[in-house]
């Protein structure tokens, strides 16, 4: 059912493997970025498509403000916490994580009660770390007490080369993440959480008043970019936990160490660009064309045409073309009448069992029910015998 496809492939193996080309073309340069630790990840597939000093624990700046997130979304899944629920922005909040801190901060007031769902936007789009210490002195008894189960949380999620002292990513030994951590829990929001990871595309936020920008320089320029995390303290440079999406595959970058906000810039855009490039779009059906006929139980006709009406494109690295597979499914037995038009069934394409696309399908025809009670009769009989 793949015949664009399969003709890809076709001619890839027509050409004999000891057919080597008379002028073989000179290798390509090694690709490389200037940043200290970088990973570029493949968001369906967990693929790694570039790593660099990927598993050295590094001081993570505010992109460890994706843990503290990452928590809370658990916990509001869990029915413990409520987008609705107030919560005080202690003291002890304002002075550490307020502007006389001298830290990023959604300029909430001491002793303030504040929703959750606000606290959140000003961690995610503002990266407010007064609204985190907020989030941890209401959820444990104290950040330090939350610092510590977000250590416990970050083992369940396989974050085998991190650790946290505090909420926010503000400087201290014992805060420590890998890119490849950072990587595996930006995957975990965006497959878990995509109604939260929402928010991380959204350029500003206004709080107590003050309106203040996404930090993310991708979301302003970058086709396709729409989240996750920047991050700077002297010691850990210029950092950024990025995301984008284009022809329906996603990548996820982490870069870390970089000497300006420049340089992170052209450093985050670049690996994306090299991502992106390992990429062929493919048609697999043209709009219109038929995927599959289905059985019409009833009708004055036996079997309808089920078409992808938009088409069904794709965008595939040459290793997966050679894995691709196809899988149709449609809900049964179809009772006549069938309109034309009516969504009937899902047509997805994966690799490895994961599904990299997918494209809903139609019915071509109409198919009226049948006027002949012997063929309802018979349609019926078959249904009991066989199922649809």
């Amino acid at each position: 059912m793949l015949p664009r496809l399969l003709i890809a492939f076709l001619l890839l193996l027509a050409a004999p493997a000891w057919a080597a080309p008379a002028n073989p073309p000179a290798a390509a340069p090694a690709f490389d970025i200037p940043a200290r630790s970088a990973i570029l990840i493949d968001a369906k597939s967990g693929y790694v498509f570039f790593e660099k000093d990927s598993d050295k624990p590094i001081p993570p700046a505010s992109m460890a403000k994706l843990m503290t997130q990452a928590y809370v979304f658990d916990l509001i899944k869990r029915g413990d916490v409520k987008l609705d629920q107030l919560m005080v922005v202690s003291p002890n909040a304002v002075k550490i994580g307020g502007a006389a801190g001298g830290s990023s901060t959604m300029f909430a007031n001491p002793n303030s009660q504040v929703a959750v769902d606000d606290l959140l936007h000003g961690a995610i789009i503002q990266s407010a770390n007064d609204a985190c210490i907020a989030l941890a002195e209401n959820i444990a008894t104290s950040e330090l007490v939350f610092a510590q189960r977000l250590n416990v949380r970050a083992k369940e999620l396989g974050l085998t080369n991190s650790s946290f002292a505090n909420s926010t990513g503000l400087p201290d030994p014992a805060e420590r993440m890998s890119v490849r951590d950072l990587g595996i829990l930006a995957r975990y929001i965006i497959d878990t959480y995509p109604e939260f990871y929402k928010i991380y595309g959204q350029r500003e936020f206004t709080w107590n008043k003050i309106t203040q920008p996404n930090r993310n320089p991708l979301l302003k320029d970058y086709d396709g970019a729409d989240g996750m995390k920047t991050g700077y303290t002297k010691e850990s440079g210029y950092s950024l936990v990025g995301s984008a999406e284009r022809d329906g595959r996603r990548l996820i970058i982490v870069v870390a160490g970089l000497d300006s906000v420049s340089a992170r810039q052209q450093a985050a855009q670049k690996l994306l660009d090299y991502g992106f490039a390992q990429f062929k779009p493919i048609r697999v059906y043209e709009p219109g064309d038929v995927v599959v006929k289905a059985r019409v139980w009833g009708g004055d006709t036996p079997w309808v045409d089920l078409v992808a009406p938009q088409g069904f494109d794709t965008a595939l690295a040459p290793f997966e073309q050679n894995k691709a597979d196809i899988s149709v499914s449609y809900s049964r037995p179809l009772m006549a009448p069938v309109k034309a038009g009516t969504p009937q069934g899902v047509i997805r394409l994966k690799v490895d069992g994961q599904v990299m696309a997918e494209a809903k399908l139609e019915t071509a025809t109409d198919v009226p029910a049948t006027t002949s009670m012997w063929h309802k009769a018979l349609d019926t009989a078959l249904i009991a015998l066989f199922g649809g």
